[in-house]
């Protein structure tokens, strides 16, 4: 039998499938993730000729899974963006930048740390593996995020993990460069301030700049320039106008949405910016203009649907790769790191980001523990992978694999309940604090 068609077969399904049990899992301790990575290992295994996923001998699937892992992670950057209804303030989001200026950093630094000490990496590689655990991931991060545009209430727990996987993203790969300069370098030198000029300032800020600068024109062309062609133009004589423009634009919101930010994506590259950076600042820029229209619902669920799909042959794949011998490499050492990770490293990071937030203490601990790993760590690795010759790939994609599912198992079973217990006691809100209002900019 043709593995090919196989495939197809197994996506096909997966895509019914998910559809079929969505409702199903919301009643359950268990997540989509985790019953698609168990179903893709269970496949991969039987012996039905699929092909063996091995990222760290075979360059080709290496480069397979930096772009689709790169790919994933652009659409859900995409959604989590367009989902945000809390218009953009310094004050009004000042919960969020501790944990990129001090939880991100401090997690590069205790893994990287327990990497060269522990498991005896090169300092080259154990900043690679620093980079890829620290992002939350916004691609399986769904259950602990904000809802669809306009049908979400105050959550500042669902905000803070929501703007945290949407902006560390990109955040993280300052320090990916880091490793890939560190390579075959055995002490500080000008590297490291061309480095911090670079891939830190100028990156960043032309990410930023891009974004905003794509996301604006992006929010001009649908709705000031639409209006203006529609005055300009024929007018519709009987009441059905207002309903056939309705159906005719159901069909390009999303596709214009998911243009301008693949343009901001592409732009902010060929500026030496970090392309997800400027995903997820355009989609907040254009969520903010004409927040009340119902065009945003209507590209966020376009975008959601295309991720979803992807998802589905990601975890699947995951699954595979699983299957494949991916964990060969996994030591009791490695696994300890993969769990200290999760329980330790993240939690005690985000504390000590939070310990000046005015949210109450549960809800600090929840956003510290909630922090899922997911697609963006292979994506890193991936990357890594292809541009320098890293020692110690199959430990590194072992661990983090593992750390993986880990994280897919733990989070998987407890954010529900975590985030339902916050609900029920009003400990996801900061206290006395507005309810989001949106905004218009004319």
């Amino acid at each position: 039998m043709d593995p090919r068609i196989l495939l197809f077969v197994l996506a096909g399904l997966g895509l019914i499938g998910a559809v079929a049990l969505e409702p199903v899992l919301r009643r359950l301790p268990v997540s989509l993730p985790m019953v698609y990575v168990g179903i893709g290992w269970l496949v991969f295994s039987l012996p039905l000729g699929l092909p063996t996923l091995d990222p760290v001998g075979n360059e080709v699937h290496a480069v397979a899974a930096e772009y689709l892992t790169e790919f994933i992670v652009i659409a859900s950057l995409m959604a989590v963006g367009i989902a945000i209804d809390r218009p953009f303030s310094w004050s009004g989001w000042g919960q969020v930048w501790p944990l990129l200026g001090v939880t991100m950093v401090l997690s590069v630094a205790a893994v990287a740390l327990l990497g060269w000490a522990w498991l005896g990496l090169t300092p080259a590689a154990a900043i690679l593996l620093g980079a890829a655990l620290s992002p939350t991931d916004p691609v399986l991060a769904g259950s602990v995020q904000v809802g669809p545009p306009g049908e979400s209430e105050r959550d500042d727990v669902r905000f803070d993990l929501t703007v945290e996987a949407g902006l560390n993203d990109g955040l993280a790969f300052p320090f990916t460069h880091l490793a890939i300069a560190a390579v075959g370098v055995s002490s500080l030198g000008a590297w490291t301030a061309e480095w911090v000029a670079l891939d830190v300032v100028w990156r960043i800020a032309a990410g930023v700049a891009v974004g905003y600068a794509v996301g604006r024109a992006g929010a001009w062309y649908v709705f000031e320039r639409s209006e203006e062609t529609d005055s300009d133009g024929d007018a519709e004589a009987d009441g059905d106008a207002e309903e056939a423009d309705d159906d005719k634009g159901r069909t390009n919101e999303g596709l214009i949405v998911m243009g301008t930010l693949l343009a901001a994506y592409g732009l902010a590259e060929l500026a030496h910016g970090y392309g997800f950076l400027a995903v997820f600042v355009g989609a907040v820029t254009a969520r903010q203009r004409r927040s009340e229209s119902g065009y945003h619902a209507i590209a966020h669920h376009f975008i959601d649907q295309l991720e979803s799909v992807v998802l589905v042959v990601m975890l699947l794949g995951f699954g595979g790769l699983l299957a494949s011998g991916i964990l060969s490499a996994l030591t009791v050492e490695a696994a300890l790191f993969g769990l200290a990770a999760i329980f330790v490293v993240r939690p005690l990071a985000g504390i000590v980001g939070l310990l000046r937030c005015p949210l109450p203490w549960p809800g600090r601990w929840a956003v510290a523990f909630l922090g899922i790993r997911g697609m963006g760590t292979l994506y890193y690795l991936a990357y890594g992978q292809t541009h320098a010759d890293f020692a110690d790939l199959d430990v590194l994609w072992a661990t983090a694999s593992f750390t993986i599912l880990a994280s897919i198992l733990v989070h998987g079973m407890t954010a529900g309940a975590v985030m339902e217990r916050l609900e029920r006691r009003g400990e996801n809100v900061i206290a006395g604090a507005e309810s989001d209002v949106a905004v218009t900019r004319g």
